[in-house]
């Protein structure tokens, strides 16, 4: 195990970004080999994406010292959110993220119904790249919810790009985070063609 998360930390170096422009964002996971790719924001960074590739029938949480985890947020946006016409994982009208949004959807449901009670448009990653204080090598869920007062101030509006912009809506109560420790994966920062050669998963 500790060699497999040492190749993971060295491919790590290899991270290919683009800009985010409205015509280029990359939506939904992907599948090659034994492998799940999906792209990613650099939340220190506004608007730069990435690309991660977790491998498939890995132990969750990953057997690593949670010293060494960092945080992998989870930006979630309801029905009714005017903060961007496509995230990176969309709910409607079909869930391009089948590993895990109808789970992501279900708990925001439960958890703030007065705000996700309708459904979950799509929902954004956010993580440090490599040189950012968070990078690491095993990733930590964390779900960023909208709070009925975020709701109420408009705050479900704001498309929520970087951890600043996470660490000012918590700060303000118009978000909450939620860290989900049992599912703590690793994966590899890969490049975008590899992203671009795998198939598209379907519900």
């Amino acid at each position: 195990m500790r060699k497999a998360l040492l190749a993971m930390a060295v491919v790590a170096v290899l991270f290919a970004v683009i800009p985010a422009a409205a015509s280029t964002i990359p939506s939904g996971q992907r599948m090659l080999g034994q492998n799940v790719l999906e792209p990613v924001y650099n939340d220190e960074n506004a608007g730069q994406i990435g690309y991660i590739m977790q491998p498939e029938h890995v132990a969750q949480p990953v057997n690593s010292n949670p010293t060494a985890w960092a945080p992998f947020y989870l930006v979630i946006y309801p029905v009714g959110s005017t903060a961007a016409t496509t995230y990176l994982c969309m709910h409607l009208p079909v869930d391009n993220c089948p590993t895990h949004g109808p789970g992501v959807a279900a708990f925001a449901a439960a958890t703030y119904p007065s705000v996700y009670g309708a459904g979950v448009i799509g929902h954004d990653h956010l993580m440090d790249f490599p040189g950012g204080s968070d990078f690491n090598i095993a990733w930590e869920p964390t779900f960023v919810l909208f709070t009925p007062k975020g709701a109420a101030d408009g705050a479900i509006n704001e498309h929520v790009l970087t951890d600043a912009q996470i660490d000012a809506l918590v700060a303000s109560g118009d978000a909450q985070v939620f860290p989900r420790p049992t599912r703590t994966f690793v994966c590899a920062s890969v490049p975008e063609r590899l992203y671009d050669m795998a198939t598209p998963l379907t519900p």
